[in-house]
């Protein structure tokens, strides 16, 4: 079914930044980083939402960038934002964080991939310690959909054959999600809800986690479809997007 007309031409407009922390590509490790991602992991996500949304706005930011590239105009000029890091959560500075808050609040779509669960702004916008087990075996992982209802599940297949992963197990401390669309399972045995959904204020949040930098696993096309779903998921037109008001207004009834 194609989609209809005044959702072809917001996504026309939509305006994706994708951030990265950079550690892992500025440091060529693991080894086999500029093989699996010579442009960096922004550079093969952006590319690959380029190829879902060839008349959108798809750019990166980097941790080292001035600002981390996340300045109010830049902020403010963005529908969803990709947020992946792992070795540096606590560079990234707070008063950043404070401002990319604020934009999910009032609207900003975010999706949080992979390690970025223990960033400083999705343990914000969670209170909670996001904390999970973990072994990275480049064991087998099966990401099964579990709500085939939901935009995000959409044209995914079921399930996601990941040859080689980090194993990410439970629990997950996080709060009750609004919804939960994906469980993996791994050699070992573990199980982990790898795709989650969330609303803080008015802005969309979707946590997936399949992607360590070990792995080419954001070259696999069922990961590459759902990260574009949840980019079109959790994208808002512009005029949702607001910061709440405070005031006193004058009593309208008696």
């Amino acid at each position: 079914m194609d989609a209809p007309e005044n959702q072809v031409q917001f996504e026309d407009k939509l305006r994706v930044l994708v951030w990265n922390e950079g550690v892992h590509e500025a440091r060529n490790q693991p080894a086999s980083m500029a093989d699996d991602y010579p442009a960096g992991i922004h550079g093969a996500l952006a590319d690959s939402l380029r190829s879902f949304f060839p008349g959108a706005g798809i750019s990166t930011a980097l941790l080292s960038d001035p600002g981390h590239g996340l300045d109010e105009e830049r902020l403010a000029a963005t529908d969803v934002l990709l947020w992946w890091g792992h070795k540096a959560h606590d560079e990234v500075s707070d008063e950043v964080v404070d401002r990319v808050h604020r934009h999910v609040l009032g609207g900003m779509g975010l999706l949080v991939l992979h390690s970025g669960h223990f960033s400083k702004i999705f343990t914000r916008l969670l209170g909670t310690t996001c904390s999970l087990q973990w072994r990275n075996d480049g064991e087998r992982e099966l990401v099964w959909t579990v709500k085939p209802s939901h935009p995000i599940t959409e044209g995914v297949p079921n399930p996601i054959h990941l040859p080689r992963s980090e194993m990410y197990g439970e629990l997950f401390d996080v709060p009750e999600p609004d919804d939960l669309l994906f469980i993996s399972n791994f050699e070992g045995g573990e199980v982990f809800r790898s795709g989650l959904t969330f609303t803080r204020g008015k802005g969309r949040i979707f946590y997936f986690s399949p992607g360590d930098q070990d792995y080419p696993i954001y070259h696999s096309p069922g990961i590459q479809r759902v990260i574009a779903n949840g980019v079109r998921w959790a994208a808002q037109p512009e005029a949702a997007r607001s910061q709440p008001e405070v005031g006193n207004p004058e009593r309208r009834w008696s």
